[in-house]
């Protein structure tokens, strides 16, 4: 007999806001976290803005009881945003120099580039045979699989210790991943999400490809144009979202807050054929991806209220809104669409979880943040979609009963899943 799934803790490290309460107010007030960023200013890039997680260290002392703190930047952010979201959930941590583990608890992160910074700063110590110096922490910091294993560490989580790397998609294919687990019955509880650093080492690839916005330099809270005519590529960013997902009998047993219930993913790939490739998608295969999530989840596309989309500021918007329209047979009656990379930018590996908690704290606050400089609306988007859909000011008192999240990558590969209000449970 399948299980129930509902997320019970969250976490999140982010351009606006590294607590849930100020992340949910600047979602709420649609405040943008991108500024001007030296740092790419120095090393010569077209673009010049990103949105740099707001990490006050609050959790520092905590981390260093387990690993020296001159750790990556990507599992720290990581680490902060799980214990966060496991002291939300109504846990402790428990002693670190306790012998048993959590063989009902399992783990599933990933990143993008976790461990490039790491590596890249002390890059020199080995060319210049100064390899004695990286010390013993060097090799699982080094390791994108460092962050499950970090993780695994500090919660003892010994039911499943997974590492998922598929580019933007890979905070929702973790969160996918782990509901699967609890669901058909192999843990109780499960820690999930994704996470990326601020590495110029990480972003230099996206300005060569022109996929950075260039030309807002000088207006950073302009250069996220998700949906606009006027999009000239993102601004990159970066941060963690971790989510504590929890059988749900266990969860009622134990009295805990429910902030959702997934009700059910799917996880495909285009194969970069039939207009896919490495950097679009297979139209098709995106469709499928999401009427699957709706079967496994057995709600009609009526009933969805709420998308929170992938959405990049690029060409593959209008190709997005037109893929939703085609996979959940819009013509008369719209949901609510938005981005939140329109306010944070996109932190690629960690987009898909920090997006899915905005969509739980905007279905539990019951709103919709605004789409930052959505307008003019692409013309493709106009011809299919209802533009009051998309909000160009959050929208307050709106009733979310049933929210749709999605991510794609480059690769082709594709991520979606379905939520329910705790209401409604």
């Amino acid at each position: 007999m399948s299980k129930r799934v509902v997320v019970t803790g969250m976490g999140v490290v982010s351009p606006i806001g590294s607590t849930i309460e100020e992340f949910q107010k600047n979602l709420f007030d649609a405040k943008s976290g991108i500024t001007y960023c030296k740092m790419l200013e120095e090393k010569n890039f077209a673009c010049r803005v990103a949105g740099i997680p707001k990490y006050d260290g609050h959790n520092d002392e905590l981390m260093g009881k387990y690993f020296p703190l001159e750790t990556d930047k990507a599992i720290k952010y990581a680490v902060s945003a799980a214990i966060d979201a496991w002291r939300d959930a109504g846990f402790e941590l428990s002693d670190v120099y306790a012998d048993e583990t959590n063989e009902n608890l399992g783990i599933v992160a990933g990143s993008v580039c976790a461990g490039h910074n790491f590596f890249i700063e002390r890059k020199d110590l080995i060319d210049s045979g100064l390899v004695k110096k990286l010390g013993s922490w060097y090799p699982i910091n080094a390791m994108h699989s460092g962050v499950a294993a970090f993780l695994s560490n500090i919660f003892a989580a010994s039911s499943t210790v997974e590492y998922v790397s598929s580019a933007c998609a890979t905070g929702s294919e973790s969160i996918v991943r782990a509901f699967d687990r609890i669901k058909n019955g192999d843990a109780e509880m499960m820690l999930a999400g994704g996470c990326d650093a601020d590495s110029p080492y990480l972003w230099a690839g996206f300005d060569t490809m022109r996929l950075l916005c260039r030309n807002s330099n000088d207006e950073p809270t302009k250069a996220n144009r998700q949906m606009s005519a006027l999009a000239k590529g993102f601004a990159p960013a970066a941060g963690a979202g971790m989510l504590v997902l929890e059988d749900y009998e266990h969860a009622k047993c134990r009295g805990a807050k429910i902030y959702a219930e997934i009700l059910g993913g799917h996880i495909n790939a285009g194969g970069q054929r039939n207009g896919g490739s490495m950097t679009l998608p297979n139209s098709k295969r995106v469709v499928d991806c999401i009427r699957r999530a709706l079967e496994k989840s057995t709600i009609k596309a009526e009933q969805i209220d709420y998308i929170n989309g992938h959405l990049t500021s690029t060409m593959a918007d209008a190709i997005e809104v037109v893929n939703w329209c085609n996979a959940l047979s819009l013509k008369d009656k719209f949901p609510y669409l938005n981005s939140t990379k329109s306010l944070i930018g996109h932190t690629i590996g960690a987009a898909g979880a920090i997006e899915t908690i905005a969509t739980i704290l905007q279905m539990n606050g019951r709103f919709i943040h605004a789409s930052l400089n959505s307008r003019p609306l692409h013309p493709e988007i106009e011809k299919v979609y209802d533009a009051r859909m998309i909000p160009e000011e959050t929208v307050e008192n709106v009733d979310i009963s049933y929210a749709v999240k999605a991510n794609f990558g480059f690769g082709d590969v594709n991520a979606c899943f379905v939520m329910r209000n705790p209401s409604l449970i």
